[in-house]
């Protein structure tokens, strides 16, 4: 499904122009990122309804499908949603709807979901604040939010000064620097209650696990 848009904004055109390197790039690091499979899976049942914003190329989604009811991917680069519907079709999954649209644009009832996933995503948004407010809202209460953030500011944050240059001239997405206690710290005002937090010394990306109270 797409969502009647205005025209692309530089940080779609990013996306799109990177689309097809970012499909083909491998997991940084595989053991981390079953870790995070795992833990996600034990908070999803037959019945659960889940959304996943800032969804890529649908990868996480397609191995989590088999797990839950149905999963409302959303992403704002329409040729990151192409290459994942190409990926859907191809692994026989079916309950997966994806859409073009961002935390802003997406029109959803308030407690819509029982999982929402925001993987590699908060770093990027212009206002983490507003859409971790707008999960906590879309939620049902008791629901589960799980986010892997990049926090730039444990040891990369001179992306503060390049990563401005960067986006300036198409090289780079918008990043937002942040410490991990700064996200956990914009995770409770909007509130959730954290269940799990963790993140290992060679990586600046914050797994948490956080509750709708």
């Amino acid at each position: 499904m797409e969502l009647t848009m205005t025209a692309p904004s530089k940080t779609q055109k990013f996306w799109d122009w990177t689309a097809n390197r970012y499909a083909r790039s491998p997991i940084k690091d595989e053991a981390a990122y079953q870790r995070k499979l795992a833990i996600t899976r034990t908070h999803l049942t037959p019945d659960t309804e889940v959304l996943e914003f800032g969804a890529g190329t649908g990868s996480t989604a397609i191995l989590h499908a088999p797990h839950v009811k149905h999963i409302h991917a959303i992403d704002i680069s329409p040729r990151m949603i192409e290459i994942a519907e190409g990926k859907t079709r191809d692994a026989g999954i079916d309950n997966i709807t994806y859409e073009r649209a961002d935390m802003d644009t997406l029109m959803a009832p308030e407690e819509s979901y029982d999982v929402a996933l925001g993987m590699s995503i908060l770093h990027l948004v212009d206002d983490r604040d507003s859409v971790i407010e707008k999960v906590h809202t879309m939620l049902r209460p008791g629901g589960v939010f799980v986010s892997s953030t990049v926090c730039m500011a444990e040891g990369y944050g001179i992306f503060r000064y390049i990563g401005p240059v960067g986006f300036a001239l198409g090289l780079l997405p918008r990043l937002r620097v942040f410490s991990k206690a700064e996200l956990e710290a914009s995770i409770r005002a909007a509130g959730f209650e954290i269940e799990e937090s963790w993140k290992q010394d060679s990586s600046p990306a914050a797994f948490i696990v956080a509750r709708k109270a």
